[in-house]
């Protein structure tokens, strides 16, 4: 019997076991609830290809994408104090942003990087909501100051990604001075008359739209993006009413004449890349390299036909 529960039975069972599976590999969509593969949704750009719903996309995957090759340098942010209320709720603060960096991988909320699109120099800035719901504290006042300096530097145009929740709490009053540094960022680049190009995300609420994210020169939105500075449920309990289908939505802000374009996710490099060439008085990006034309060959020389005897007689 020792053989058979020691030997046999382990063997059986390893033989018709399940094997586990990554819980990683597939991706629920929220709003049609179909099944998407991790590589074809990334390939999509976190696109549902059924119902187009546009899904969470972290910084780093958008610059990849907007980005000439992928390639992009990262502009350094000056470090803000890390707990400068001492601020503790059901976590200490610096606890919240340890689990925050372990679960993203990034150090904060915002990050600023430079790079070429369609070979014209550009800095992007893009909040990331998986951080702590994207929460503007320091750093984000920190980020965008930071990019627009190095874009008077380079005097090259500036695009930014919002995706927020609004103000971060846990830095209280800290948090909400970002409204006018950010502000002043801005009209930097005004007086330096460089364009800024805001492309509003899935949700941009509270004081980031109060602020940075609706002064932009040209403003953009992803579809069906939430965009307001009090959600639709805090106005109905507010003012007691239904508020009309798709309030606050990309779409019914595109009709009311606050945003200026809604673009598709994966028509975004396009659209920007011909929006910032025209405020930069550029000439229209080329779409492909041809290679230069082989230089043409010296003609040969051929050989004169022969006389007829008859003519060469007489010739000689």
């Amino acid at each position: 019997m020792n053989w058979i529960s020691n030997y046999v039975r382990p063997k059986i069972n390893s033989l018709f076991s399940r094997r586990e599976v990554p819980e990683n590999l597939w991706t629920k969509c929220p709003e049609c609830g179909t099944m998407l593969f991790h590589r074809e949704l990334a390939d999509n750009l976190n696109v549902c290809t059924t119902c187009d719903h546009h899904m969470a996309i972290s910084p780093r995957e958008r610059f990849n994408a907007l980005f000439d090759g992928g390639i992009f340098t990262e502009v350094k942010v000056p470090e803000p104090l890390a707990d400068p209320l001492i601020f503790r709720d059901q976590k200490k603060y610096p606890d919240r942003m340890k689990a925050a960096q372990k679960s993203t991988g990034e150090k904060e909320a915002m990050l600023v990087a430079e790079g070429e699109m369609a070979r014209a120099p550009v800095v992007i800035a893009a909040q990331d909501f998986a951080f702590m719901a994207g929460s503007m504290g320091m750093h984000v006042g920190n980020a965008i100051v930071a990019a627009a300096e190095r874009a008077v530097k380079l005097k090259c145009p500036l695009v930014l990604f919002a995706a927020a929740g609004g103000a971060r709490m846990q830095e209280g009053i800290l948090s909400l001075m970002q409204m006018p540094r950010t502000t002043v960022a801005v009209q930097m680049l005004k007086e330096a008359g460089l364009p800024y190009v805001v492309v509003l995300t899935h949700p941009t609420t509270g004081g980031v739209t109060a602020s940075y994210a609706m002064l932009g020169d040209v403003q953009i939105s992803e579809p069906n993006a939430l965009i307001c500075f009090a959600g639709p449920r805090v106005i109905e309990q507010t003012i007691r009413e239904k508020l009309p289908e798709g309030f606050q939505r990309a779409e019914y802000l595109l009709d009311h004449g606050m945003l200026d374009r809604v673009t598709h996710r994966k028509a975004m490099r396009d659209e920007l890349v011909t929006i910032l060439r025209m405020l930069m008085n550029l000439p229209p990006a080329i779409k492909g390299d041809l290679p230069a034309p082989a230089p043409a060959a010296p003609p040969v020389a051929e050989p004169a036909p022969p006389l007829p005897e008859a003519e060469a007689k007489a010739a000689s």
